[in-house]
């Protein structure tokens, strides 16, 4: 009994291949990793009252709002430090973090005991990690993720980091793995694609003309070369790719593999986007040019996040900008649902309906939607009604709020 919280999002795969990695995102969906996530956020912003740069760096190094987790060489870019530094710092903090858990007698957290029970096999645990890694695109930071959840739940030290260890040698076997299966793919695998029916998923410009071309250059370049990113050798390109995560690697591997498919360039363009007034900048994953010489702007977002705040900014943005060029949209979320899903995925009128009313009187937090929980909101219903009717949903510390309603100010942000 004790392993079930764990178990739930392995099913039972514990391979080293992508192809032991979930087919499908929509079978992890999890509103238990959405508890998490709530607490972890709100262990930070406490902890964050009197180290301010300490908890950004555990926010960007963390991926707690729901983005991607960064590099260590993008958080040092942005304080003007080495990546050693940064390692040091996120180090330090992460220690901090446990230590000032601990003292407010919140160590244990239950959130994390509950699903990472002490006492759980460590190939149970590995297993659960690896795939809440791949659906999360998590693998970045996959090391001090997974030893930090541990520590959480109540594992000591010791117990913690051989796990992590575990988890993230898994992931450097298989990318070993992968590049040795890519140089003979093209003769040895079956045609494939991000899940069919993924052209029609393609959100096209109105204005039609000749699309702009492909950039000969990855404009993002200033961390490609950072330690916890993988490569590999892919045909159509004709040279070595670097990747963030699994879930990125899947995508340019289908790509390079699809006959409808010339070749792509990765990360074409820095796209700017505004959260609450402050400014930011994304790198969308890749453009690729069709066999018929149309271009596509595909941009890698798991499935449970493509409903969190900060990722709907940023598709919105990189969406128009495609357009701007002439370029088809694709949001590629590891999964048969896509956007054009979500609008017609069906929800209980009931829960529906009393969400709606709940959202009419205020921002709806976490003790609220364990009611709808209760009700059978299940968390593929959140992200379709979010994206459906432009909610705004805050991941960590959890809070959903109506389109039209104003938003309480969130801890201002560290200036870099």
């Amino acid at each position: 009994m004790q392993a079930e919280p764990v178990r739930a999002d392995v099913s039972g795969k514990a391979g080293n291949d992508v192809a032991d990695f979930p087919d499908d995102l929509r079978d992890h969906l999890s509103f238990e990793l959405e508890e998490c996530a709530h607490a972890l956020g709100e262990l930070v912003d406490d902890y964050g009252v009197d180290r301010e740069r300490a908890a950004a760096i555990l926010r960007y190094r963390l991926g707690i709002a729901g983005e991607r987790p960064e590099t260590l060489t993008r958080i040092g870019a942005r304080f003007d430090f080495s990546r050693d530094r940064a390692r040091q710092l996120h180090t330090k903090a992460a220690g901090e973090l446990l230590r000032h858990t601990a003292r407010s007698g919140r160590l244990p957290v239950p959130e994390y005991a509950r699903r990472y029970p002490v006492g759980t096999r460590d190939s149970v645990l590995t297993r659960a990690l690896l795939a809440e890694t791949y659906a999360t695109d998590g693998d970045i930071a996959v090391n001090d993720l997974a030893y930090l959840k541990l520590r959480l739940a109540g594992h000591d030290a010791t117990d913690a980091k051989r796990v992590a260890g575990y988890v993230t040698q898994r992931i450097v076997g298989w990318r070993k793995k992968t590049n040795h299966l890519l140089s003979r793919l093209r003769e040895t695998g079956p045609p494939a694609g991000p899940p069919a029916p993924w052209p029609h998923r393609i959100d096209w410009p109105a204005r039609s003309g000749s699309p702009a071309a492909l950039p000969t250059s990855a404009a993002r370049a200033f961390d490609l070369d950072d330690d916890g990113r993988g490569r590999f050798y892919l045909h159509k390109p004709g040279r070595d790719i670097g990747f963030d995560s699994g879930l990125e690697a899947r995508l340019m591997r289908l790509l390079d593999t699809d006959d409808r498919i010339r070749t792509f360039q990765e990360y074409p363009e820095a796209v700017g986007y505004r959260v609450d007034g402050e400014e930011h900048v994304h790198f969308p994953t890749l453009v690729t040019e069709l066999a018929d010489g149309r271009r596509v702007l595909i941009d890698v977002q798991p499935l449970g996040h493509i409903g969190f705040h900060v990722n709907r900014m940023k598709a919105r943005t990189a969406r128009e900008w495609a357009h701007e060029n002439g370029w088809g949209w694709l949001l590629w979320t590891g999964s048969t649902v896509g956007e054009p899903e979500l609008a017609t995925h069906p929800v209980s009128a009931a829960v529906r309906d009393r969400l709606t009313e709940l959202l009419a009187d205020g921002p709806v937090r976490r003790d609220a939607l364990r009611q709808l929980r209760a009700d059978g909101l299940e968390p593929l219903d959140l992200v379709a009604l979010t994206v459906r009717h432009e909610w705004r949903w805050e991941r960590a510390p959890f809070q959903l709020s109506a389109a039209n309603q104003p938003h309480p100010e969130a801890p201002a942000p560290v200036k870099v």
